[in-house]
């Protein structure tokens, strides 16, 4: 069995850890991968849609698991279905839930899926005039993709206006901000809750709390995020039953009505107020750095939970009861102006960790960084305090230029 692993983050390698030992699986390739999954399998200098269909011909792939959200937006599912590839996640229709946040803010208005009020924006100056009308803090997100970055929560008018021309005017994330959506703040602590689709049902991982502040104690900007901690700590059994009835339920209600089968993942990106629980945001894959938490304590093969799914079977999820906790080290700079090439030393001492690369590839026999967030040490253990005492300590023997981690994950 072949398989082709789409993207090169954390995520991607989480995947691959998660897989390597099924022996049904004799080769994984990823594209472009990192310098954990040369390790793994084999890097494939590759990313074009087109480019990935003719290597998943070319090498008979026998199943291709999508990562990023880039692809499927830009309809790689679609092009593998053409030819009868066999490929997990959604049509681009479907991944426009992501894709698009204007698109996804009216699908939950209109299947009544609780949100924060929001309103739609093409045009800068009435934007600005919204604003200007508006109580503070307010949130300015903008609508296309833009890396986990898009979005900002404006404490006065000052930053409101500056904030909406540097999307509209300056195109600081390109063209995916050119149309936004501002929406009323919430206050409260975020979880994030992955689902299964098998284009029937969709079927929840363990809720995960997600560090996206690049500062402790939650400050600074937003980033694709520093850290996670399955399961959420804060996130309750009332919680979940809010979450189900009034946000996975209608979902699910939703995509049927609009006739949208899909086989992949769902991320559902959660406020929980002191109102209840709040749809902040759709993902249609697995999260970054989820993914590293939830993959460690899923009791399940993963291959055999995908291809239930692409078969259209019901699944069982079951978890280890235990804790996980990732730590994301990052380059100086992240996520605005980053220097990349610098060495990654001591690797050799790490004890209890996984260490997971993303921001870095092999070089001869060295591993040198390459983006802002280099690489997760993920590790379990029977408290929060065991598993974030390990990445800790392993965080410490781990050098590289420039580094920088928060310091306050799992720390409750």
């Amino acid at each position: 069995m072949k398989i082709l692993i789409v993207g090169n983050g954390g995520r991607e390698s989480a995947i691959a850890l998660k897989l390597k030992d099924d022996s049904r699986i004799s080769k994984m390739y990823f594209a472009k991968g990192n310098a954990t999954t040369s390790k793994l399998g084999q890097n494939v200098y590759e990313d074009s849609v087109v480019g990935l269909r003719d290597f998943a011909i070319k090498e008979r792939i026998d199943l291709t698991i999508v990562g990023p959200e880039a692809p499927l937006v830009d309809g790689i599912v679609d092009e593998f279905k053409k030819h009868d590839l066999k490929i997990f996640g959604p049509r681009k229709r479907t991944a426009e839930l992501e894709g698009s946040k204007a698109f996804s803010k009216k699908f939950m208005q209109t299947n009544n899926i609780k949100t924060a009020k929001a309103v739609v924006f093409d045009a800068y100056q009435d934007a600005i005039d919204y604003v200007r009308q508006q109580k503070f803090p307010i949130v300015i997100k903008a609508s296309g993709l833009a890396g986990g970055k898009g979005v900002v929560i404006a404490d006065n008018l000052t930053d409101a206006e500056s904030t909406i021309h540097q999307f509209m005017i300056e195109r600081i994330y390109g063209d995916a901000g050119i149309q936004l959506v501002i929406e009323d703040y919430l206050k409260g602590f975020e979880a994030s809750i992955i689902a299964f689709s098998n284009g029937k049902n969709l079927y929840p991982c363990i809720p995960v709390k997600d560090y996206k502040k690049a500062g402790n104690g939650d400050t600074g900007p937003n980033t694709g995020g520093m850290g996670s901690v399955a399961p959420s700590p804060e996130f309750t059994d009332e919680h979940y039953r809010d979450f189900e009835a009034n946000i996975l339920k209608p979902t699910l209600a939703g995509l049927n009505a609009s006739n949208i089968h899909f086989k992949g993942f769902i991320f559902f990106g959660l406020m929980v107020t002191n109102d209840g629980t709040f749809l902040l945001e759709y993902n249609m894959r697995m999260g970054d750095p989820e993914t590293q938490v939830i993959l460690p304590l899923m009791e399940n093969q993963l291959y055999d939970v995908i291809m239930d799914c692409l078969e259209g079977k019901e699944i069982n999820l079951k978890f280890k009861d235990e804790k996980a906790v990732c730590l994301v080290m990052c380059s100086g700079g992240y996520p605005w102006k980053i220097e990349t090439g610098f060495e990654v030393k001591n690797l050799d001492k790490v004890k209890d960790s996984q260490v997971l690369f993303a921001g870095a590839k092999t070089a001869g026999d060295r591993i040198l960084t390459t983006g802002g967030r280099v690489l997760s040490l993920v590790a379990t253990g029977n408290s929060y305090d065991e598993a974030r005492r390990k990445v800790y300590e392993d965080a410490k023997t781990i050098h590289f230029d420039y580094e920088f981690y928060r310091e306050d994950i799992g720390k409750f």
